[in-house]
């Protein structure tokens, strides 16, 4: 599974900042992260360092099926440049691209990915092209949508987004991301939704609830975040191996994620719990965010 772009003013909460930073602060679906990272080292070799965005758009739209999906790829990795998205000319380049794309799921995810890290507010056309692959047969796609979707900026796909969550049938994976998408959205339509997602059964959902919530100022989460905020708890429910080797700790991200949401919120219910795990945690990642947050809680 970084919609996660623009940096504001640091006089801004933390989790304010614009959407595309927003996968700071969220249990963001494995399924976003993985489809990137886990072909990274086998196909980076088949696309040059110095090629362009339009280099790229080029070779999705002309080259064979064994190259096109690598160059969108490389190309949804490029868009996190903020020189390269300064290009007025990608956003509809990218929609037109994405439109041909039907029927190869791989390369519709990679663009859905590209045009969720344009600049917002993310181009009519860009959104309105999103949004009718909101129906897209392909879980793994309408994920990548999802995500793009909540780095629009544009309060208008709320009405779209809510009923996704609320659908029957709506996996796991789906919800972690309207969930998400909600939150990195302006505006309160969403804030009954989150708070019905505080009691999903899945727990990364009532996390990206709970920070969803704090990032719209709103303090219902506070319970779920002690959840987070409490090691023990999150061992038992985080299965995922810690890889040392590649600095990947599930475990730390979950309680980073809800020390920057206690963070926002100044709640200083959490301040002595915040505390502790500065004082005390075994992971030095985790004891520097408490200590970052508890300057912020004050």
């Amino acid at each position: 599974m970084d919609k996660l772009v623009e940096r504001e003013s640091a006089s801004r909460s933390p989790l304010v900042a614009a959407p595309a930073l927003a996968v700071q602060f969220f249990l963001i679906p494995l399924i976003v992260v993985g489809i990137t990272v886990a072909v990274y080292v086998g196909f980076r070799s088949l696309l040059t360092d110095d090629r362009s965005a339009q280099d790229y758009l080029a070779e999705i739209r002309n080259g064979g099926s064994d190259r096109r999906w690598p160059a969108a790829y490389e190309l949804s990795r490029l868009m996190a440049d903020p020189k390269v998205r300064a290009d007025r000319t990608l956003a509809p380049a990218l929609v037109k691209a994405f439109e041909e794309s039907k029927g190869d799921q791989q390369v519709r995810r990679y663009l859905a990915l590209a045009i969720g890290r344009l600049d917002p507010p993310m181009p009519a056309e860009a959104v309105a092209s999103l949004t009718s692959a909101l129906d897209d047969p392909d879980g793994e796609t309408r994920i990548s949508v999802i995500w793009a979707l909540g780095s629009s900026g544009d309060p208008a796909v709320l009405d779209r987004l809510i009923p996704l969550y609320q659908s029957q049938g709506a996996d796991a994976g789906i919800r972690k991301m309207v969930v998400y998408a909600l939150g990195a959205l302006p505006g309160d339509a969403q804030i009954d939704t989150l708070r019905t997602a505080l009691e999903d059964s899945a727990p990364d959902v009532r996390w990206n609830a709970a920070v969803a919530l704090a990032r719209h100022d709103r303090g219902e989460g506070v319970a779920v975040l002690r959840q987070m905020l409490d090691r023990g708890y999150v061992e038992q429910t985080v299965k995922r191996d810690v890889r040392q080797d590649q600095d990947q700790d599930p475990i730390a991200d979950v309680m980073i994620s809800g020390l920057r949401a206690a963070a926002a919120l100044k709640d200083q219910s959490l301040k002595p719990l915040v505390s502790t795990l500065s004082q005390e945690d075994r992971s030095m990642r985790v004891r520097q965010a408490a200590l970052e947050a508890l300057k912020v809680i004050g």
